[in-house]
């Protein structure tokens, strides 16, 4: 399955309901991803550029950015960043079928 990692930041909002209220917020999120198909492996708080970083995996990218719309829409969430992350062995794979196509692609200019 598809592994995303996203980072976003907290809207002052959102940061003002944790102080008034503090909680953890893992459970809420994997219950998020799960709703969209997904399962949540990891949830942090993050210092510096992002405030928090989650990682996520699902049939596809549909499961986990449904959920992440859902998380923007509530105006909690801002600058959310996805990246696909690909294991090792699915990379060489990759590889292995870039080497099977790569003589019958011509450069620009070529």
């Amino acid at each position: 399955m598809p592994i995303f990692i996203t980072q976003g930041r907290y809207t002052s909002d959102a940061i003002r309901g944790m102080i008034a209220k503090p909680e953890d917020r893992t459970e809420e999120v994997g219950k998020l991803v799960a709703a969209a198909g997904g399962r949540l492996l990891s949830y942090y708080n993050t210092m510096g550029e992002y405030d928090f970083l989650l990682i996520a995996e699902g049939q596809n990218e549909k499961d986990v950015i449904s959920s992440l719309l859902v998380g923007a829409a509530t105006g909690t969430v801002t600058d959310l960043r996805t990246t696909v992350a690909i294991s090792g062995g699915d990379m060489k794979q990759c590889l292995s079928k870039a080497g099977t196509i790569s003589g019958k692609f011509r450069p620009a200019g070529k």
